[in-house]
């Protein structure tokens, strides 16, 4: 323990060594009980306060008011407030004050150094040496890294893709970023150019380039802020035509995806001396290239498994986000570093300017610069780590810490379900005895002899894992999924480099683009979408209707919903997953309900929506499978033996229909997704349903090919069709109005049947249901997070009331509501065909719809699309119209006013009704019907906040609800409908 006089210099906020000393111990007397708190301890405790508080603080006794301003403390405290573009005032202390608005205020009160004996702190000084130490001799020249020159590409493919890193000179020789991407140089163009800075914080910080080098320049921060910014391209597309992707790279299959449905995968790196990445594996399992264009960095790196000392791996067991505990890069080297026997080293090298590494799939490795630098890196999928992407989306937790940790991930009895606790141990020592140097685990070579199907089923025998190793090789790895979770009813993890729609995407792009790689993307697809296995399923469903099997082209599901859909022949085959089996069931029991009523009703919606031609449920027993029709009617004899729900209306025509489903979710409204019914769970069956598979394309594939009247067309079709969707009467949900028919036919074209009987039961479970999800909208919003700004989610309490009841009593107007129009559930069709007769058809032409005003371009234009029909009614529920209002502007129309006003132009019916006996109700605010859809907007099943923040990045700087609801939603208030 080094003993220290300790003084806070008044001109930046910062306390330094001063001498060493022998002197009576302060720490009892000034810290009082909390002396029994080791320093560390009490530094995370002080992180955790606000800065105010850390201040009031600093004046109870000596010793706090060294620990309250320490520097890398004032640093940890202003990224954690910063809201704002960030400005280094020289101290962190005076940074945050400026980011509080308080820095004309502030005033050190002593004029002098302040001294104190007595006072001594290891973990203080390690600190202070890390903030001022020098890297001149870090540099590592006898690297054991490969350095190769003029490598050709099946060179690479053969000695290093997805082997081993390799150090590659030469790549940029020709790039413009070799000469031009230096400080200085950077400085001169790209001045006020704010980019975005790496930090550990939750919270984005961006900075102008100005400021951040002055900020390098006269910063001692033990871990000093460096530019990591993915979206360099936008706010620099100049930078994008200085260097190019080495040939060696340019395999990359996320490629297929538009720009912004990608994940992150190329980043500008600028950083100082000190600064660097801490231990961690390339998100997504995903390799990359690193191009150094100046200054030098220090690389270390261990294989797949090989969790580096003071590195700690967590997994979250419910979903399996990885989080990972580590040392900043400059302090694992100082600390850590010099404990390693030369056994347990890292693979190391210097890399110098103009040189490129390649770290593969699953590489741990660690960065320090050692000096100025500046890089482009760039992450990319290609064949060799194809599987190991979809094998790290897959569903569960045990592969993703495996994947990482290799088998130090297991414990005892996870690892007896492996293989007996078959591993090569040495000395014959039990699992239970291994330490940790022991159980380091080591590369091998590819299990050659093992069958993928059995590995990816969990099905290896104890006689293949008897002589194992861990190995990094996709059928060891893929041993490891849990087959209790199915992709399509499992919690997605947080930390998946994409998201569930963006990833089922990305595997149909692929496999409709490359055909050549289908036996690739096939295996890709078992991983991660368990293809296989609904395959089966699927097949046995056209065995028993006598459809035709499913094509070799048709094996994997399609559209990017959360249900496995199938397009075979002429068909469309549902197989209902989501939330479970109960869920699946009340799902395909409200559509089968829906299409009933149709069936009866006069009304033109039903030549827009595909025909039912059969409905059942797959049953797996015994080893085989077994189909039961179903047409939503009474309790299937299987569920009613079956035990596994608890129905609320037995008695009813459709035990399964909204009003079940509507009970159901208030249920489960609230509860998080991984205790929602039996989500999550397998199931030995599955609710399915067949529709007549539709001619044209969908918009979503159409989007960007439109001509603005095609789009203005499909805003005035949506308009009329969910008109004539909301005019439906809902059935009764009382069971002593079952015997009789629940539907009642309106009367006039602008009149609400749902107006003529009472729906006051099924209101209150309307209105009951969001007060649940009231109640826990605090914990999704902060789950969700990013780009949803952390201030306005600390503002919801005061923007949203406690209780819904009193403010939405007096408007009942309940219909029924798809509330799931996106662009992915419309349908369209090229002009010659649409205007064919026949079932289900639609003439949308323009000529005969008077409200859609035509140019003379558009009527000399051959290529012209139409709507034709909305698909996938499963989501059908009861509740206000205006929550299909929702995914329409959101998703289809992407935030367009006019788009926005054209449909309302043809929706011509009112949101709300007011009756004249009821009063008004003291919150003026639902007057407002921008700030009623606004609240729904938050309290809405999925992260519609996040798609809001996203159209309207400028909202990421609101400062309230009221801000946002008016460039969301504000046109909405000039609305009144037609009575």
């Amino acid at each position: 323990m080094v003993s220290m006089e300790s003084g806070l210099g008044n001109s930046n906020g910062q306390w330094s060594p001063v001498r060493l000393a022998v002197e009576k111990d302060r720490r009892t007397d000034a810290l009082g009980a909390l002396r029994v708190l080791p320093d560390e301890i009490l530094y995370a405790i002080l992180t955790r306060l606000t800065p105010s508080d850390v201040g009031r603080l600093s004046c109870v006794s000596s010793v706090m008011y060294i620990l309250c301003n320490e520097e890398p403390l004032w640093m940890s405290l202003c990224l954690s407030i910063v809201n704002r573009q960030l400005e280094y005032k020289g101290s962190w202390k005076k940074t945050a004050l400026h980011q509080l608005e308080l820095l004309h205020t502030y005033n050190e009160s002593c004029n002098r150094t302040l001294h104190f004996d007595g006072f001594n702190s290891l973990f203080l000084y390690r600190r202070l040496y890390r903030c001022y130490t020098s890297l001149n001799g870090f540099s590592f020249d006898d690297g054991n890294v490969e350095r190769r020159e003029n490598l050709s590409l099946e060179e690479f493919h053969m000695e290093y893709d997805g082997q081993k890193p390799v150090l590659i000179d030469g790549l940029a020789d020709n790039w413009p970023a070799r000469k031009s991407w230096t400080s200085e140089q950077l400085l001169l163009k790209y001045s006020d150019t704010k980019f975005r800075i790496s930090q550990r914080s939750s919270k984005k910080v961006n900075m102008n380039l100005k400021d951040y080098i002055s900020y390098t320049q006269i910063q001692h921060d033990e871990d000093p802020l460096y530019i990591f910014d993915d979206k360099f391209g936008e706010a620099a597309p100049e930078l994008l035509k200085d260097y190019s992707v080495p040939h060696l790279f340019q395999e990359d299959y996320f490629d297929v995806l538009d720009i912004d449905q990608r994940p992150p995968f190329r980043w500008l790196i600028i950083g100082p001396e000190r600064s660097g990445a801490s231990w961690h594996v390339d998100p997504g399992l995903t390799s990359a290239w690193n191009t150094l264009l100046c200054g030098r960095k220090r690389w270390a790196l261990y294989p797949p498994g090989r969790v580096p000392l003071g590195v700690t791996v967590h997994v979250n067991e419910d979903d399996g986000d990885v989080n990972i505990d580590t040392p900043s890069s400059l302090q694992w080297w100082l600390d850590f570093y010099p404990l390693l026997a030369d056994d347990d080293k890292p693979i190391e090298c210097t890399q110098l300017p103009g040189e490129t590494i390649y770290v593969p799939s699953g590489w741990w490795h660690c960065v320090l610069n050692l000096e100025t630098t500046v890089a482009v890196t760039q992450n990319f999928v290609n064949s060799r780590n194809f599987e190991f992407v979809c094998l790290d989306m897959a569903p569960g937790y045990r592969h993703k810490g495996v994947c990482r940790a290799g088998l130090l991930a297991l414990d005892d009895d996870n690892f007896e379900d492996i293989g007996n606790k078959a591993m090569c141990i040495e000395n014959n020592a039990s699992y239970s005895d291994l330490t940790r140097k022991e159980k380091r685990v080591r590369i091998c070579q590819s299990l050659e002899n093992t069958d993928f199907d059995n590995c990816r089923n969990g099905m290896a025998t104890s006689e293949s894992l008897g002589d194992l190793e861990y190995s990094y090789d996709i059928n060891f790895l893929a041993m490891f999924l849990d087959n209790e979770r199915d992709h399509y009813t499992s919690l997605w993890s947080s930390g998946n480099s994409i998201g569930q729609r963006e990833m089922r995407d990305w595997l149909s792009k692929l496999w409709v683009g490359k055909p050549g790689l289908r036996d690739l993307i096939w295996k890709g697809a078992c991983l991660a979408l368990n293809a296989g296995k609904w395959y089966e399923r699927v097949r046995a469903i056209c065995a028993f209707h006598e459809f035709p099997s499913p094509l070799h082209d048709e094996k994997l599901p399609v559209g990017t919903g959360s249900n496995p859909v199938y397009l075979i022949d002429d068909y469309v085959i549902k197989i209902f997953a989501e939330g479970g089996l109960e869920a699946s069931l009340y799902g395909l029991g409200t559509e089968l309900e829906f299409h009933h009523l149709l069936h009866n009703l006069k009304s033109s919606l039903k030549n827009y929506i595909p025909s039912v031609l059969a409905s059942g449920i797959l049953l797996f027993e015994n080893g085989s499978y077994r189909v039961l029709p179903w047409d939503g009617r009474g309790i299937p004899e299987v569920i009613a033996n079956s035990n596994l729900i608890s129905l609320k209306q037995k008695e009813v025509d459709y035990p399964f229909g909204v009003w079940g489903k509507k009970q159901f979710e208030y249920q489960n409204a609230g509860r998080p997704l991984h205790e929602s019914g039996d989500c999550g769970k397998s199931s030995f069956m599955w609710p399915y349903i067949v529709t007549k598979r539709c001619s044209g394309r969908i918009f979503a594939e159409l989007r960007n090919t439109l001509s603005s009247e095609d789009v203005l067309n499909l805003a005035s079709f949506l308009g009329e069709q969910l008109h004539n969707l909301h005019l439906l009467p809902v059935p009764c949900p009382s069971p002593h109005d079952s015997v009789r028919e629940a539907y009642i036919q309106p009367s006039h074209v602008n009149g609400n049947a749902a107006d003529r009987i009472d729906h006051s039961g099924e209101w209150k479970l309307f209105v009951s249901t969001l007060n649940r999800k009231r109640k826990d909208v605090l914990r999704r919003l902060a789950e969700w997070g990013d780009p949803i700004p952390s201030n306005l989610i600390e503002k919801v309490d005061e923007y949203i009331p406690h209780d819904l009841t009193n403010e939405t009593e007096f408007r009942k107007s309940c219909t029924w509501i798809h509330s799931d129009v996106m662009d992915d559930n419309i349908y369209m069709t090229p002009c010659s065909s649409a205007s064919l007769s026949g079932e289900n058809s639609y003439n949308p032409c323009p000529a005969e719809r008077p409200e859609v005003r035509r140019s003379d371009s558009m009527n000399s234009q051959k290529d012209s699309w139409y709507p034709s029909h909305i698909l996938d009614f499963s989501d059908l529920s009861v509740g206000e119209p205006i929550l299909d209002l929702i995914p329409i502007h959101l998703d289809v129309f992407r935030g367009d006013s006019h788009l926005l006003k054209q449909f309302l132009d043809s929706y011509r019916l009112p949101f709300v009704r007011k009756k004249s006996s009821v009063k008004a109700v003291e919150d003026k605010r639902f007057d407002r019907l921008s700030y009623r859809t606004m609240c729904y907007c938050m309290l809405h099943d999925d992260n519609v906040l996040g798609a809001i923040f996203s159209l309207w990045k400028e909202l990421r700087t609101a400062t309230s609800w009221e801000e946002v609801e008016e460039k969301v939603w504000g046109d909405l208030n000039n609305y009144t409908g037609f009575c």
